[in-house]
């Protein structure tokens, strides 16, 4: 073998030695690091509590506090029934036709129960101030419904007031007639819903 041949050789070993070492270096590579992550092994930032940008501007001042309204619905099975409770306020809606006969304001023998429950809910609440208000479906001429819707609310806070019996409780009464729909007038099903009554006062604090 000539000194040239010797000299190649031993050249190609080497190398392949060099390359063999670089890469057994690179697999003992710390595991646990993913590559570039190496930064997020440094000292983490420190922030400025004196920063003038971390701070309110002279003379601002924060909101006040404020407690989101939450509205709970419970609906009876049949649907004849509605009570919405929020923060503020308790509502009752009772559906025309478990109060009253077909286009009449005569208060049927169910509706003195379901009344007189609400009274004592209102005597539980400690309220002061009481909102009967009447609707209609769209049937019928709107000057009707506002009668009748009126003369329902007149006749629901009628017994409310011999219920609660208390000079201190004032009551609001007003007939909306169609006005205010909670459903769709066009179905029978949603006209049944619109014809209601609803009385509502403030939830107690205490």
């Amino acid at each position: 073998m000539t000194t040239n041949r010797r000299l190649a050789l031993t050249a190609l070993v080497l190398a392949a030695n060099l390359l063999g070492t670089t890469a057994a270096h690179a697999d003992d590579a710390d595991p646990s690091v993913p590559p570039g992550t190496e930064a997020s092994a440094a000292a983490p930032v420190k922030i400025d509590p004196t920063d003038p940008d971390l701070k309110l501007p002279e003379g601002a001042t924060l909101a006040d506090p404020k407690v989101l309204d939450i509205k709970s619905v419970v609906e009876d099975q049949s649907g004849d029934e509605r009570r919405e409770d929020t923060n503020a306020d308790v509502k009752f809606a009772l559906q025309a036709e478990v109060l009253f006969g077909k286009d009449s304001a005569r208060l049927s023998a169910e509706a003195k129960a379901r009344i007189d429950a609400i009274a004592e809910e209102i005597r539980k609440q400690n309220a002061t101030r009481v909102r009967v208000f009447g609707f209609t479906d769209n049937l019928g001429s709107s000057a009707h419904g506002d009668v009748l819707s009126r003369q329902r609310a007149n006749a629901v806070q009628a017994v409310l007031d011999a219920d609660l019996n208390d000079a201190g409780i004032t009551f609001e009464v007003r007939g909306y007639g169609e006005q205010y729909p909670i459903a769709d007038n066009s179905t029978e099903a949603g006209r049944k819903k619109n014809r209601r009554v609803e009385v509502s006062f403030p939830r107690s604090e205490s």
